[in-house]
């Protein structure tokens, strides 16, 4: 052999298809290979395919003449190859325009093609809106549910139970027919007692709603746990996760995520609902045939599923859009844009609609805010930006050094018993404060309110004077007893939440991030917003109040800070800029805002990197080691390709097949022995010149249907890769033709190359492998596993800890 010097390549799946791969605590093993299989069989071994018998052609069968089922799909945890799938589209769709130009049926055919796009994206609209207004209704039921029951229909929430009370406006929360369960088992709700069996109560259902929750995820389905949107970048990165958007996945997760919500814990829905958004889209994908039947079309419509789950979420058909475009998909062409948008658009019509919350908004936390802001609040606006960013960098390495604990250690083993308990904990921490009692969505509803003349909440209760007020808007006033009680009791909740919030995610229920993350970020800017008020009551002579906030006038909006600090905490958790920024200006409704919110994102964001690169969903994708290569980071060492590629020198030669000289004992034979995910086809071994490369599993295949269905085919039957093969005796078996199997034009770069042009190559082109060549000659071949490792090995972090660990 010309290449002693090298050992075979790894062949294993190009994404690290072995291993232990643990999905949000479904561990699956996939055991294919260990990283250096072992040494398979010399391929002198094969000499005998050389030998009389096997030199030519009596019978050929081109057994791929018409495609097999099968051929051309992938395995689970495998990575698709992008380039491949895209050239069958645009086959399938020059072919559909070449035919309908013969017959006006070719014609209709060609015209319901390029419409099924946009119907797909009317039904996964439809679908989304519609799930997103059922848990939104549900949630909020089951969440008064802890607390009482309405007499005039068990299945009204509170506020729906009070409507048609005929209770003044102050007194709306205490309507006849809404009843706590003091209230009905007891007859009164007044004393220690009936405190006591209502704080026991509401321990009580949330500990129900957690348990049926972690126990149908744990025995329905292990995918619906956590938030998903790692999994689902990775998933629109490439890889296969078979079943993590299937049918099973979206009933639990719609379920599951009710029932998580409602028992209190700190977490939100809104980020599972991009998950549901997208098992909607790939359950609906089965409907049509071209994104059935292609996984690169898939994912184009899995990103605009995303859009519609963000617009659901929030309300925010153009955020949703911006933020799969920005936090979640890999691949976004134009045409995908358009559809997302659409996709969006009838997501948020069904869910308003529907108006799950019955004031004709798509969130419960809606406002809308009329005082401008002056120059000067950007400073505590700023500050909001840095406190964000430091409260993002602790909560990303305190979650992940807790979730990496959890995986390690006993703890992972008991699911159930670990939701219970952060479940009892966080009940008990709760009830005793109202702003903790209630659901995290009211909570910062509570906050992002701006304090009218109505408003009977503790946050409102200023020392009014009404001859200074003009019109709606209230002057800056002292504040009272009742904001001073919600200011220690909002402390004491922010303190609860920063920390709860770390154990709660990443356990084994649905658990979105967006929501807590919005509920810490508007504490903080409530708390600030009341303070500068406060200080511009008492000191508006001071010079920076002077000359814009003069006595009696509304000068400072505490909700606007609130919002600010939101978003500024959502953004140094999360990383988003642009997407977000939009997200809060359509939950707003003002435009005027956009400043405020932006010097407060690129803050926390600026901050954040500066403490840690990884936002929250990209620390977990390298947690749990998906093969998702980062096309933000910049590849900047000076090392080539024939520093990664494998084999390494000294190590044993590349397992290839040759092009017309095995016989199909001798290829089930390398099957057999390795486990590698495809194989490079060569000319002899040789000249060791390419010819192309062959995937294992359509070998597999192709294979097995030729024994059963093609008579002449047996174990010493030569495979021919080419279209003209050597002669054989008359009396030799038939030659089984798999030209149709082999990629022609595999990737290929020589072992010169810098690596920072094969790492864009795999980013760009989404590879699964290349093969390295040096004057035409295999050398070897670098997989995306062995580009991740080397990524790793530059940033000096371990690289076989860094997939499927």
């Amino acid at each position: 052999m010309d290449q002693k010097g090298f050992r075979r390549g790894s062949f294993q799946s190009a994404t690290s298809d072995e291993d232990m791969l643990e999905i949000a605590g479904a561990s699956t093993d996939f055991s294919m290979a260990d990283d250096d299989p072992p040494l398979d069989r010399e391929m002198g071994g094969f000499s005998s395919c050389n030998g009389g018998g096997m030199n030519g052609t009596s019978t050929m069968m081109d057994f791929l003449e018409e495609p097999l089922p099968g051929v051309g799909t992938y395995e689970d945890f495998n990575t698709i190859d992008w380039v491949r799938e895209k050239s069958r589209d645009r086959d399938r769709h020059r072919e559909i325009t070449n035919r309908s130009k013969e017959s006006t049926w070719a014609l209709l055919h060609s015209v319901s093609d390029a419409f099924s796009g946009w119907l797909l994206m009317l039904l996964i609209g439809l679908l989304a809106g519609s799930l997103a207004g059922l848990i939104d209704i549900s949630a909020h039921w089951m969440t008064d549910l802890k607390e009482g029951v309405c007499l005039a229909g068990f299945w009204f929430n509170h506020e729906h139970c009070c409507w048609k009370s005929n209770t003044t406006f102050t007194d709306r929360d205490k309507c006849p027919e809404w009843k706590s369960w003091s209230q009905l088992i007891l007859g009164h709700g007044e004393g220690a007692f009936a405190y006591i069996l209502n704080y026991f109560m509401y321990v009580i259902w949330a500990l129900m709603f957690s348990l049926l929750a972690v126990l149908l995820v744990k025995g329905f389905a292990p995918y619906a746990c956590g938030s998903g949107i790692p999994e689902i970048k990775t998933i629109l990165s490439g890889f296969i996760i078979r079943g993590y958007l299937g049918k099973w996945t979206l009933v639990i997760k719609t379920i599951t995520l009710v029932l998580a919500v409602s028992s209190g814990l700190s977490l939100g829905k809104e980020g599972p609902l991009v998950h549901v958004a997208c098992c909607c889209g790939n359950i609906l994908c089965h409907l049509f045939t071209k994104y059935r039947k292609n996984e690169a079309k898939r994912r184009e419509v899995l990103s605009a599923a995303a859009a519609a789950g963000v617009s659901v979420a929030f309300g925010a058909p153009i955020g949703g859009v911006l933020f799969s475009l920005e936090e979640v998909s890999y691949y976004f062409p134009l045409k995908t844009l358009w559809r997302s948008f659409f996709a969006a658009l009838v997501a948020a019509f069904t869910l308003r609609s529907i108006n799950p919350f019955g004031n004709s908004r798509l969130v419960l936390f809606y406002v809308e805010f009329h005082m401008p802001w002056h120059l000067l609040e950007l400073v505590p606006f700023i500050l909001l930006g840095i406190f964000g960013g430091l409260w993002g960098a602790f909560f990303i390495r305190s979650n992940i050094a807790w979730c990496r604990r959890r995986k390690t250690t006993r703890l992972g083993k008991y699911p159930v018993l670990e939701v219970l308990v952060v479940t009892a904990i966080t009940a008990v921490l709760a009830f005793p404060n109202e702003y903790t009692r209630m659901s995290t969505s009211e909570l910062i509803s509570e906050l992002f309110n701006d304090c009218g003349i109505l408003d009977s909440s503790k946050l409102c209760e200023y020392v009014n004077d009404f001859n200074s007020t003009k019109g709606d808007d209230l002057p800056d006033r002292a504040a009272g007893p009742g904001v001073y009680t919600a200011m220690w009791q909002l402390a004491l909740a922010l303190i609860m939440k920063v920390f709860i919030t770390i154990f709660t995610f990443g356990m084994k229920v649905p658990s979105g991030l967006f929501i807590p993350s919005m509920a810490v970020g508007a504490i903080v800017g409530r708390l600030l917003g009341v303070a500068v008020e406060q200080l511009a009551f008492y000191h508006h002579d001071w010079a920076i109040f002077s000359g814009w906030c003069s006595p009696g006038a509304d000068c400072i909006t505490p909700g606007l800070y609130a919002m600010v600090g939101a978003a500024a905490c959502l953004g140094g958790v999360t990383r988003m800029t642009v997407s977000l920024v939009v997200i809060m200006f359509e939950l707003t409704g003002g435009l005027e805002y956009i400043v405020p919110l932006m010097a407060a994102a690129m803050t926390s964001k600026w901050v954040a990197d500066a403490i840690g690169r990884e936002g929250i969903y990209d620390a977990h994708i390298r947690l749990n080691g998906y093969p998702f290569l980062e096309a933000k980071e910049e590849f900047s060492h000076k090392t080539r390709a024939m520093d990664v590629m494998r084999p390494r020198r000294s190590d044993p030669p590349l397992t290839v097949i040759t092009q017309d000289t095995m016989s199909v004992e001798d290829v089930e034979a390398i099957v057999t022995s390795t486990t590698y995910s495809g194989y490079p086809v060569v000319v002899s071994r040789v000249s060791q010149r390419l010819v192309g490369f062959v995937l294992r599993r359509d070998l597999i295949i192709s294979i097995e249907n030729a024994r059963k269905k093609q008579d002449g085919i047996v174990s010493t039957s030569v495979i021919c890769f080419t279209d003209y093969c050597p002669p054989l005796p008359p009396s030799s078996p038939s030659v089984l033709k798999l030209r149709s199997i082999l990629d022609l034009s595999p990737f290929t770069v020589t072992d010169e190359t810098p690596m920072e042009i094969v790492v864009d190559i795999f980013r760009k082109l989404g590879l699964r492998q290349c093969l390295v060549t040096h004057n035409g000659k295999l050398l070897g071949i670098i997989t995306k596993k062995d580009v991740l490792k080397h990524i790793a090995q530059m940033a000096n972090q371990d690289p076989d800890s860094i997939l499927f660990n």
